[in-house]
């Protein structure tokens, strides 16, 4: 999720003076305010609390309500986020979904996105989906991603649009070329999405991946992402009898209640501790065979759900951003999705040193900044080109305070 940066006021600065320096152009080609928006977006997302007047430039106060979308398995939970003012009454919408975090909808940089976003003027309904918030990427969450767009779209009267963060994005991708679920969707927009989930699952064991090009990229992955390969199937690491003991002690560890966990590893046996000795020491490499065996034993899994090969009836409008410095899902991914993404749907694809996974930060040119901010304006323009829904049966009505 994005996160504050040091140097806020400054990058804020820098942000400001770019935006009057070619504002005159902009009103050339479109409305420049959409710019400004779209700067004040990402202000606001750094700092949510910014003082400065470009954050809140045409900020409208929001109205935030619990509530839940329909699916055929039953409702899920979820928030929607609503402009509250006369001018926005007819409000386009976005499902915005958060990625692989145990907080779902409650994790605050989400919170603080969303919330941003809606202050533009827009209704931002966010999904909980529990397999990712349990650190797995599985095909129902495609569904219920759909099953969110067609809610949302269907309350609305209009066609939506979908922005997924990190796996949510690639899992995006697929609902968007889902026809069950298209008719109702405006755009979709990956963040630090992945392309092809047995290939990133790789990297993360290897700390180097295939670029299209045949080129690779080298680059240190996150410590984390080992612990998701292993929690997602303790079984392949650990013997019967502490599979449930191993869980626990590896979800403790993700929630990064590091004493809690190690109390849980008492329970395992010895040979099934000194492994988890390793992944407290985040110690890879003896375990790295254990590892690529367990990702060739699904691979038959991964490939439902990653957009590799499985993108051939998108037709809906693409966004693809991704950080420069992402050792989750390394930028090489956007590469590979820029070449299953259908040309005709593809609208912009930026890889930016501005952000990290799926974080704001670090000390951006003016230029990047500046590429970024265009980015938000093409999400924004695309978001507001309202288009009527098509009649859908299912019906979404919120239901506050559940």
């Amino acid at each position: 999720m994005f996160t504050p940066p040091q140097g806020q006021r400054r990058q804020a600065i820098r942000i400001f003076v770019v935006l009057l320096g070619v504002a005159a152009v902009l009103a050339l080609v479109r409305p420049c305010w959409t710019y400004f928006r779209a700067a004040a977006i990402l202000l606001r997302v750094q700092a949510p609390q910014h003082p400065g007047a470009l954050a809140n430039f045409r900020a409208h106060p929001i109205e935030e309500v619990l509530t839940e979308v329909p699916t055929p398995s039953g409702p899920i939970r979820a928030r929607l986020y609503i402009p509250k003012d006369n001018h926005r009454l007819n409000a386009p919408g976005l499902v915005l979904v958060h990625g692989v975090h145990r907080l779902g909808i409650d994790e605050p940089r989400l919170v603080a996105f969303a919330r941003a976003l809606s202050a533009s003027g827009i209704r931002v309904l966010t999904p909980e989906l529990l397999s990712l918030a349990d650190y797995h990427v599985d095909r129902s969450s495609v569904d219920l991603i759909g099953y969110s767009a067609r809610a949302l779209s269907a309350q609305l009267g209009q066609k939506v649009g979908v922005l997924g963060l990190s796996f949510a994005g690639g899992l995006s991708l697929l609902a968007a070329a889902d026809p069950r679920f298209a008719p109702c969707m405006s755009l979709v927009v990956s963040v630090g999405a992945h392309d092809d989930l047995e290939r990133v699952s790789q990297f993360l064991i290897s700390n180097t991946i295939e670029r299209p090009d045949g080129t690779t990229l080298r680059m240190t992955a996150h410590e984390y992402g080992v612990l998701i390969l292993v929690y997602s199937h303790p079984e392949d690491f650990f013997p019967p009898a502490d599979v449930p003991a191993a869980h626990e002690t590896l979800r403790l560890l993700l929630w990064e209640k590091v004493d809690e966990s190690r109390k849980q590893a008492e329970r395992l046996s010895p040979s099934s501790r000194q492994k988890m000795e390793l992944l407290y020491n985040h110690q890879v490499e003896p375990l790295t065979e254990e590892l690529r065996q367990s990702i060739a034993r699904h691979r038959v899994e991964m490939a439902p759900v990653s957009p590799h090969g499985n993108l051939g009836a998108l037709q809906v409008p693409v966004l693809l951003l991704h950080g420069a410095a992402d050792n989750v899902i390394p930028p090489s991914e956007l590469l590979w999705l820029q070449s299953d993404v259908p040309p005709a749907a593809l609208k912009a694809a930026l890889i930016s040193p501005a952000i990290s996974h799926v974080a704001m930060g670090g000390e951006p040119s003016v230029a990047d900044q500046w590429k970024l901010v265009h980015f938000m304006a093409q999400i924004l323009e695309l978001t507001e080109d309202t288009q009527p829904a098509p009649t859908i049966p299912e019906h979404f009505t919120p239901n506050e305070g559940k």
